[in-house]
């Protein structure tokens, strides 16, 4: 190639017009050659004007050796012959590149042309164009279908049901042009007894045999003393714990209802409960009298025999379980069953402030509970699809939603799927036929197991959680989107508040308003914004994967869904609530859902909100310093003075700062430099994942995360210890304390460091 270089250089030492350069490969002695080549299509305009100046890199003074030695007759003859020759190679050149690029694939630096093809940085769509084409292609009628497509009235986990329901969505996600794939696990999950029962004794009344259960609760059989605890919250177990009430061996009777029932077994083992009672009160589940709840009681996501390993076939699994099992018993009874054990119960009158008047019962109120259920193994698919990116097909937003239900599941699993489907349908034909290019891919994921806590999603987080945190842009949950119509929820990461305030501006809720001035007309945060329930498959990729997450759902006001973990939940019975407008108000979660999908893949940058997260981290803080300071005042032989909060105070201030320069940093940069913007984001998708506590193991505390997670290791535990350590309780301990604000200190302060992005842009002065 050098010579062929020289060869045209000789000929054509006279002006060249001008030149376009190729880089080619590195040759076996490691040095890069190139090529300059005439484009035809300047050369007339330029042969006049730049007749006497030299264009060529390597800017040779020499005059023409062939002009040299001939007259002018001779000279232009010359000159043609030269043309031919000259245009003859370098369309060989141009040929041979071609060729060679093309079949070795070599890493050539392109033209500004080819970097517009092969990048995809070609002229984006309007955000407006994107927005008014969702509108058009996700509609109530094609979403009508594919609610009468996905329904079923039996597709529990494992079951052939829920089986061929993942092959209808595998199926539609191959009709879209989508590459699709799924994953397999195989996983223990408790069942009710197939050949016994479990039952209930309360006093001599005859015996009950529910047909609801909680899997995962401990088997075997309890005896004690029935103690009414309204819904078995914290708050609930304090005041009875201030009437100085004995709760050591009762069986805990609770309500149904404002948290999980993985949450209310746990505390009632934190007060020495032998067992749990869960019933639908009639004010909060106007179900009937013998309708049976069904769930899980396993204070975590995922299988709880294999805690941080995925549940793959040929996974070797250690002798190991979840820290989130409980040790005590817990079942499931009717509306009727528990009604009648509240009206015979004697002992003290319940604390002000409980629905009802009630008794919370005496140690002559006993019950026995004996639970037979029995583990099982089940094989259960993901089912996945995905629209690859044309910038960055290597970052990606995750849209999912539960596909199994213990019955119908209509509100449960049947909405969400379909909007996932009709999601699917929609932005692939974008793409297919209207020219919409996202930058980033979206995956499509619909989960089984979902009703067993999470279980498809968690394990799918656990097999691939090296790559998923750092790929993963966010997660935008689907399951029971629709459960009323008076209301709309949103619970997410602090990092998109800001695009879901847009987002709520954006999509309508009617013709004249939008979902924004529809629900959140004064204070939108106060309105709209919940905390992230455990329950949700949101919660494992935000707590445990450090992904920012968001769900949401329309609802009926302060009371959940009552049909939720029944065989109730049907077309019918949420059509009641939402006076049958089901499709129209799917498509308005559809819009929500796919405004924020498509923002997140449209945009140069990220549309997340570094500085949501200073509120929240000062505001722990602040109640941090203040009772560490009342502690050392009143248990001042615990806490010595030289321990302070300034420590943590600096960190807070760290990453405040460093948050306020990145934010400017991206206010000022230029949205055409891809590799700037590619950097840029990557340091906003660390912070999450960097609030992820490195100093505790993912089997103990698979919710990591500092401020929005679960465990000793959060800033709310540090709270919660503190009071303790004021109280003198024998549980409090001052030196694991001291350890666990040192950790959670250097946690947030590497957040910092992380978000700074280059080392010598740390905060050294911490």
């Amino acid at each position: 190639m050098d010579q062929a270089r020289s060869a045209v250089s000789q000929i054509f030492n006279s002006e060249p017009h001008s030149y376009t350069r190729f880089d080619l490969p590195d040759n076996m002695e490691g040095d890069t050659s190139q090529v300059e080549m005439i484009q035809s299509s300047d050369m007339n305009e330029e042969v006049g004007e730049n007749g006497d100046e030299d264009h060529l890199s390597h800017k040779s003074n020499r005059k023409p050796h062939v002009a040299q030695n001939f007259e002018c007759t001779t000279k232009n003859l010359c000159f043609m012959a030269a043309t031919i020759v000259f245009t003859f190679v370098i369309g060989y050149l141009t040929g041979y590149l071609v060729h060679k690029n093309k079949d070795l694939n070599c890493s050539c630096a392109p033209s500004e042309d080819d970097i517009t093809h092969e990048t995809g940085a070609v002229p984006f769509m309007d955000w407006d164009d994107v927005k008014k084409l969702l509108g058009d292609k996700l509609n109530t009628s094609n979403l009508e279908i594919a609610l009468s497509q996905l329904s079923s009235s039996n597709h529990r986990a494992g079951s052939p049901g829920d089986e061929d329901l993942g092959n209808k969505v595998l199926k539609k996600f191959k009709e879209y042009g989508m590459k699709t794939w799924t994953d397999e696990y195989f996983v223990k999950v408790q069942d009710p007894p197939a050949s016994g029962y479990n039952r209930i004794v309360f006093k001599n009344r005859p015996e009950e045999r529910p047909t609801g259960f909680l899997s995962y609760s401990a088997s075997g059989t309890a005896r004690g003393a029935v103690l009414y605890a309204h819904y078995g919250q914290e708050d609930d177990l304090k005041q009875l714990k201030d009437m100085n009430i004995d709760m050591n061996g009762r069986v805990m009777l609770v309500r149904a209802g404002r948290i999980s029932f993985a949450e209310k077994v746990a505390n009632a083992a934190k007060v020495n409960a032998s067992a749990v009672l869960i019933y639908p009160d009639p004010i909060d589940y106007p179900i009937g009298n013998d309708t049976s709840l069904f769930g899980h009681v396993h204070m975590g996501s995922g299988d709880p025999y294999t805690p941080g390993f995925p549940s793959f076939n040929y996974t070797q699994f250690p002798p190991v379980q979840s820290s989130g099992l409980p040790h005590i018993l817990a079942q499931t009874i009717t509306t009727g069953m528990g009604t009648i054990i509240l009206r015979q119960l004697g002992g003290r009158a319940q604390p002000d402030g409980w629905e009802g008047i009630n008794k919370v019962g005496d140690e002559s109120d006993v019950i026995t509970v004996e639970v037979n259920n029995v583990l099982t193994e089940k094989r259960i698919n993901n089912v996945f699809g995905v629209i690859k990116g044309f910038v960055d097909a290597d970052r990606y937003v995750v849209i999912g939603a539960q596909r199994d239900a213990w019955g119908p599941g209509f509100a449960a699993s049947t909405v969400g799927t379909s909007v996932l489907v009709e999601l699917a349908r929609s932005i692939s034909d974008m793409v297919e036929n209207d020219g919409f290019k996202p930058r980033r891919s979206i995956v499509f994921a619909s989960w089984s197991a979902g009703e067993y806590g999470s279980v498809g999603a968690t394990e799918w987080l656990e097999g691939y959680l090296s790559s998923l945190n750092m790929k993963a842009v966010t997660y935008i949950n689907l399951d029971g989107i629709v459960t009323g119509q008076n209301g709309f929820k949103v619970a997410a990461s602090p990092l998109l508040h800001s695009l879901i305030q847009n987002t709520l501006k954006e999509v309508n809720y009617d013709k004249n308003q939008s979902l924004l001035s529809q629900f959140g007309k004064n204070n939108w945060e106060s309105a709209i914004l919940e905390p992230l329930r455990m329950d949700s498959a949101a919660y494992p990729f935000l707590a445990f994967s450090g992904i920012p997450s968001v769900a949401f759902r329309f609802h009926s006001g302060s009371s959940d869904y009552p049909y939720f973990g029944t065989i109730l939940d049907t077309r019918e019975n949420l059509n009641s609530v939402t006076a049958s407008q089901v499709p129209q108000l799917a498509v308005r979660a559809g819009q929500f859902a796919g405004h924020i999908a498509l923002r997140l893949v449209h945009d140069h940058l990220l549309q997340m909100d570094l500085k949501k997260y200073n509120q929240l981290i000062r505001s722990h803080v602040v109640q941090i310093n203040a009772r560490v300071k009342n502690v050392q005042r009143l248990q001042p032989q615990l806490l010595p003075k030289t321990l302070t909060g300034q420590w943590l105070v600096m960190a807070s201030g760290s990453y405040n700062r460093v948050s306020s320069i990145l934010t400017a940093d991206i206010q000022n940069s230029d949205l055409e430099n891809m590799e700037m913007c590619r950097m840029i984001n990557d340091r906003i998708m660390t912070v999450e994942r960097n609030f992820l506590s490195p100093y505790v193991s993912p089997i103990d505390s698979p919710f990591r995360h500092i401020l929005l997670g679960s465990g000793p290791h959060t800033l709310k535990a540090l709270s919660s210890h503190l009071d303790a350590l004021k109280s003198a309780s024998p549980e409090a301990n001052a030196e694991l304390f001291r350890n666990k604000l040192a950790q959670a200190t250097w946690t947030i302060q590497a957040c910092a460091n992380s978000l700074a992005g280059d080392i010598w842009s740390l905060d050294y002065e911490f």
